[in-house]
């Protein structure tokens, strides 16, 4: 497989979709209480996916979170993100994306989604761009179009969102505008 992306499927792209866990996690959860019987749940997530993601946001690409899992962990990272998060319980991604691109007006060969287990197989049959991490299931890999070298929870996000930009042509322009904000003597 290819280490580029096809740059005709990576200019179709308007819309990215990151599952979380597997994704942007590395899948583990962990569960525990308060002293007052509260249940916690605590994620980790990869920072380097954090810039990734916003780089794509800056280039003009919507991107949403979408689990199959109902969790504060997600809703919070999200926020953190300042971008929206879609969940529903039983991995039932299909229906939520569906309603979710007809009302952005959107169609599957404009979505690019990065994915790793069975119940992202539904969204990534249609997707224009089928991304799985290096650690999805077989069967998701079988599937994709381009999967990452990093695990999810690794900075695979990060991987696919610099090689979508990549091979749009738009990554080093971005990165001068990054930095050249945060240093206005930047002279990269």
């Amino acid at each position: 497989m290819s280490r580029t992306l096809p740059r005709d499927a990576a200019r179709r792209i308007r819309f990215v979709v990151l599952d979380v866990d597997g994704v942007l996690t590395d899948g583990g959860v962990y569960t525990g209480a308060t002293a007052d019987g509260r249940p916690v749940e605590m994620k980790r997530f990869e920072i380097t996916d954090t810039l990734g993601i916003k780089m794509l946001v800056w280039a003009g690409i919507r991107v949403v979170l979408v689990s199959g899992r109902v969790s504060p962990s997600n809703r919070l990272r999200a926020e953190e993100l300042d971008i929206p998060c879609y969940e529903g319980g039983g991995g039932f991604k299909l229906q939520i994306l569906s309603g979710l691109l007809a009302e952005e007006k959107i169609g599957w060969e404009e979505l690019a989604c990065v994915c790793d287990d069975l119940a992202d197989i539904p969204v990534l049959r249609r997707a224009g761009l089928a991304v799985a991490v290096a650690n999805a299931t077989p069967e998701v890999r079988a599937i994709a179009h381009w999967v990452t070298t990093r695990s999810g929870g690794a900075g695979a996000v990060r991987e696919f969102a610099e090689a979508l930009l990549r091979a749009r042509g738009e990554w080093e322009a971005r990165v001068e505008r990054y930095l050249h904000e945060r240093d206005p003597d930047w002279a990269g």
